[in-house]
């Protein structure tokens, strides 16, 4: 493991709440400086709060409040963190959810998740990669689900979504193997955070069953950065066990057991 040196330069995206949040707490606490951004106005609340919980380590949390949907707020991320430094981690962890019936879904909902799971995904990590092999050291996480696994009826355009960048992660990590940069999917199950509300599956058998604490998702997704491997299931057992079955399973068999997790109460 990578001995941590404070004040190094950190960037995590959607960092205002959930599993985003908590990856900001950990590197906060390991002495990083790290700009966190999201497109609410609550990132500045975020960031003060971060930066006065753990005010007795050297790391802060520097707010920007961009839209990463849109090409343009990538990029003035971007900007923001070369201000500070060549980042040496980078948490793409930003995304959302949209729930139901792909025929009966807004087609603007669908298009702006890839645009924000995928493209701003590939955008940033493009970025922050040509600044991290050239400095020839970096690590970059990125957000992935265990639904990456498997068929996602009822969330179709989420899983899809999960789905490419695990597989993009998996191929820049061989791609860049021999310059010094690491890359590490984190693929959680059900969380605890505002995902299903903003998804609009709260009404779905995933969405009102048991979820795993933010807390301890970013713990492991933290852990397993910094040890350097290229995927880690977080959260429960029971995580582990549903990507294991997605792994293995034919899709054929996959998709409808995923359905009943995940189809809204009628």
């Amino acid at each position: 493991m990578t001995t941590i040196e404070q004040g190094q330069v950190a960037v995590v995206t959607g960092a205002s709440s959930g599993i985003g949040r908590a990856l900001a707490a950990e590197l906060v606490t390991h002495g990083y400086e790290v700009v966190i951004a999201a497109d609410e106005p609550e990132i500045t609340a975020v960031a003060a709060e971060l930066s006065a919980t753990y005010a007795g380590s050297t790391g802060t949390a520097l707010p920007v409040q961009v839209d990463l949907a849109e090409s343009e707020g990538v990029t003035r991320l971007y900007e923001a963190v070369r201000k500070r430094g060549v980042p040496k981690v980078a948490m793409l962890n930003v995304g959302v959810g949209v729930g139901g019936r792909f025929d009966q879904t807004e087609l603007v909902d669908d298009l702006r998740l890839i645009d924000l799971n995928v493209r701003s995904t590939v955008h940033l990590a493009k970025l922050v990669l040509h600044d991290m092999v050239a400095a020839g050291e970096g690590r970059i996480l990125v957000t992935s689900s265990i639904a990456a696994v498997a068929p996602g009826p009822y969330y179709a355009t989420y899983a899809a979504s999960k789905a490419f960048v695990h597989s993009f992660a998996e191929g820049i990590r061989e791609e860049l193997k021999d310059t010094g940069v690491t890359v590490t999917s984190l693929m959680p199950g059900p969380t605890d955070t505002e995902f299903f509300i903003r998804a609009h599956m709260e009404d779905t058998p995933v969405g009102q069953g048991t979820k795993d604490d933010p807390a301890d998702v970013a713990k492991d997704g933290f852990k397993a950065l910094m040890a350097g491997k290229a995927s880690v299931v977080a959260g429960s057992l029971k995580n582990r066990f549903q990507a294991e079955a997605g792994t293995h399973m034919p899709d054929a068999l996959m998709s409808p057991l995923m359905a009943r997790m995940t189809k809204p109460e009628e």
